[in-house]
């Protein structure tokens, strides 16, 4: 049987991953895919990558519609990245009835339900394995390993820059600025590091995998972001004491009333798996009623780490080349007829515990004042720590408390602010305990 001709679009770090897996694992690939698979055409920006790949039988232009308009072409591979021209290169793919495999969570997140209605229409596949978590198969087990489940929520380290920034700050006691530095000397983070930091680029990846775990449309507008960039050492140190960690978190979880979708810092006990996750290194923690907790760890990034979920996607692809359309697993895990209308709750009415630090008078009635205006919101608290005076007339005071909706904590921390005993803003840091 002949070889699947691959169309690959980029050559870049993962893009060059893939055309080297791919390559190198040739026969293993073949074996279980039941055939074959070869990139026939490449387009990059610079050629000369190809060769530095050893992609010496390969066609290549720099002009992408070509490969998506070659009638050789079964699979278009788009490792391009960004919003366009690659909504348009995919759309373009399906009309011309071929499969799509793409790495890029930034398109599936704004335009996923165009696409997917599009293939759906033309009967093709569009994989998107790799658009979460690189090399982890998260999408996978929620498309199929827990369909038999009720997903309850879904929680995530899925953003490796970020995570990394906040292990060195805990570990070493440096400062955020000083870690980005260094993130973006080792390539971490980018030059401009703004979808890594502030919650961007997890909030793309969180929009998928609550419209896998709960069948609702994309709805990535919908989701509230909150970055890193305000986090001090003092928070990490803070939390420690209180045993607990500072993890840049993806939440989305299934209430009655609808659905949670937020990215933010978080406390997690220190004694979570999820908490221990250091580095650059991703993990997905889901809760279903059947099989209760499980959690996905590994590389999210990288050239080989996410090459793994492309080849893995094409393999897929591969398989079902010669299957009926009807019978294959939908995009978004449920038939697109079955989409839940249930809506994305806004970050006012979620339920959570907070740590808040804040800066006051060293003098007696200024905790009780505090605590006042927290029970007059309807706010209990679970711990306070009073940090020794910054200076002769400030203290810094730390408290944790149990879970409230936020536009009650809004209210108490406005109040709190307005009193002439404290200074400056209010840290607030959001908790999870991520039990059952």
């Amino acid at each position: 049987m002949e070889p699947v001709k691959i169309g690959l679009l980029g050559l870049g770090t993962v893009g060059g991953g893939t055309a080297t897996v791919l390559m190198r694992n040739a026969e293993e690939i073949a074996r279980r895919a039941g055939r074959g698979i070869r990139v026939d055409m490449a387009a990059a920006r610079e050629l000369e990558r190809a060769q530095e790949l050893g992609l010496t039988d390969v066609r290549l232009t720099e002009n992408a519609e070509e490969v998506v308009n070659d009638p050789d072409c079964e699979v278009i591979v788009e490792l391009i990245g960004g919003y366009e021209p690659a909504r348009t290169l995919v759309l373009q793919a399906i009309e011309n009835g071929k499969h799509v495999v793409t790495a890029n969570k930034a398109l599936i997140a704004l335009h996923g339900d165009e696409i997917f209605k599009a293939a759906q229409a033309k009967g093709v596949v569009v994989a998107f394995e790799a658009a979460v978590a690189g090399g982890i198969p998260i999408i996978k087990a929620l498309r199929e390993g827990l369909s038999a489940n009720e997903i309850q929520w879904v929680a995530g380290i899925i953003n490796g820059t970020g995570n990394f920034i906040l292990t060195e700050m805990r570990d070493k006691g440096r400062d955020f600025d000083d870690v980005l530095k260094e993130a973006q000397e080792l390539g971490y983070a980018e030059a401009d590091p703004t979808f890594d930091v502030e919650g961007i680029d997890a909030a793309h990846k969180l929009t998928i995998l609550a419209s896998l775990a709960f069948g609702i449309p994309l709805q990535f507008d919908a989701c509230y972001t909150e970055g890193i960039s305000k986090i001090t050492r003092e928070d990490v140190e803070y939390a420690e004491e209180l045993g607990y960690r500072i993890k840049h978190l993806g939440v989305t979880r299934r209430t009655k009333k609808g659905i949670e979708l937020r990215v933010h810092p978080t406390l997690i006990p220190e004694n979570r798996l999820i908490a221990n996750v250091d580095g650059v290194m991703n993990a997905v923690l889901v809760m279903a009623d059947a099989v209760g907790p499980t959690l996905y760890y590994g590389a999210g990034a990288g050239a080989e780490p996410t090459a793994s979920a492309v080849v893995a996607d094409i393999i897929d692809v591969v398989r079902t080349l010669t299957s009926d359309p009807e019978n294959r697993v939908p995009h978004l895990a449920f038939q697109p007829d079955s989409l839940s209308d249930i809506p994305v709750l806004p970050i006012e009415d979620i339920k959570t515990s907070y740590y808040l630090r804040m800066l006051a008078a060293d003098k007696a009635g200024v905790l009780a004042e505090v605590t006042s205006i927290l029970g007059g919101a309807g706010i209990s608290i679970e711990a306070v720590i009073q940090k020794d005076p910054k200076n002769e007339k400030q203290a810094e005071i730390i408290m944790l408390t149990h879970k409230v909706r936020e536009k009650q904590m809004n209210t108490a921390i406005d109040k709190i602010k307005a009193l002439d005993a404290t200074f400056g803003n209010i840290t607030r840091i959001r908790m999870e305990s991520l039990g059952r």
